[in-house]
């Protein structure tokens, strides 16, 4: 039988790139393990290419995503989406690969392009009572009324883009004098803000995948960040610490997990997930859900998968089991 050929698509159009670049060299390692054929697929703005182990680029067919490969056409069976933002975050690929029939391993379109947009998000999973911050949501073209967004959130507060990840725009704000400089720097990450009343409290950090049709949860994360909060060089330049398991009781654990799979129900998730959360008062508020997680040898959800003993090759070839036709 010839093995299930897999194109792990990494890269993007948003401010993430490298970082997607970083999980996606650590899926094609482990998915070799595993046994499968991999390709590296590289999305960007002006090329999609097959990035081969001489650093030769393959042009991808957007007519049915072929390439070539060792003078072959290849179409892969599978495609295995660790593209972090645009436009494998929010939908976009999603979209287009249903379109020419390709399975890939994140979750659908809608939930995708729902869980991007933090305001749409959370305004739903209020609805079936998920705790969450104060928020207030502007755009570009309106007025910024802000001492109407003080009386809304208070300080300290989180004034954040609502459509992009890796914590960049973000901005903690004490004081009135801050706040518009910090809304002007998260509109340039995008025209649509989110800001947010700070909660006090642990954060955690909880990954989640279906598992032959079970919502299996990983044990939760602490993170401890030296800066005021979990930013940019707290993920990704060794600025903070990621406790696994996190140090918390086993009824705040278990409330976490419960919510994380409450949460993947509720949206009708697939593929793997990373929710964060603040434990304020020993109860989870939720921050936002995560549907292409960082994979990088840094990241979060190897380190819960090592907790679980489960292997990454393991992992990973769960996660493109569950979207190959079953015979």
């Amino acid at each position: 039988m010839k093995p299930v050929k897999v194109a792990v698509i990494m890269g993007g159009y948003s401010s993430e790139h490298s970082i997607s670049i970083e999980s996606g060299a650590t899926v094609v390692k482990h998915l070799h393990k595993a046994g499968y054929e991999v390709f590296a697929v590289r999305i960007e703005q002006e090329h999609w290419y097959h990035l081969d182990t001489n650093n030769n680029k393959h042009t991808i067919n957007k007519d049915d995503f072929s390439f070539e490969a060792d003078g072959q056409k290849v179409i892969p069976d599978a495609i295995f989406n660790v593209i972090h933002g645009t436009p494998g975050e929010d939908g976009l690929m999603q979209s287009y690969l249903e379109l020419i029939g390709i399975p890939q391993t994140s979750c659908n379109f809608y939930q995708a392009a729902l869980s991007f947009n933090k305001r749409d998000c959370l305004a739903v999973l209020k609805q079936f009572g998920v705790k969450c911050a104060q928020s207030y949501y502007l755009n570009k073209q309106t007025d910024v009324p802000l001492e109407e967004i003080v009386k809304a959130v208070g300080f300290p507060c989180f004034v954040k883009p609502n459509r992009a990840g890796s914590s960049y725009g973000i901005s903690k704000v004490y004081e009135l004098d801050a706040l518009q400089p910090a809304i002007d720097k998260a509109f340039e990450e995008d025209h649509q803000i989110l800001i947010e009343t700070a909660l006090v409290g642990t954060e955690v950090s909880v990954g989640a995948f279906d598992r032959q049709g079970e919502v299996q949860v990983l044990l939760p994360t602490e993170i401890v960040s030296e800066n005021d909060f979990f930013d940019y060089e707290a993920k990704y330049l060794g600025k903070s610490d990621e406790i696994t398991p996190a140090r918390i009781s086993q009824e705040e654990t278990a409330r976490a997990q419960a919510e994380t799979a409450r949460i993947y129900e509720l949206l009708e998730m697939s593929g793997l997930v990373r929710c964060d959360f603040i434990l304020q008062d020993g109860e989870p508020y939720f921050l936002e859900i995560n549907t292409n997680p960082g994979l990088s040898e840094a990241s979060i959800i190897p380190k819960q998968a090592e907790a679980a003993n489960i292997p990454l090759s393991e992992l990973f070839a769960q996660l493109v089991q569950n979207v190959l036709p079953q015979k």
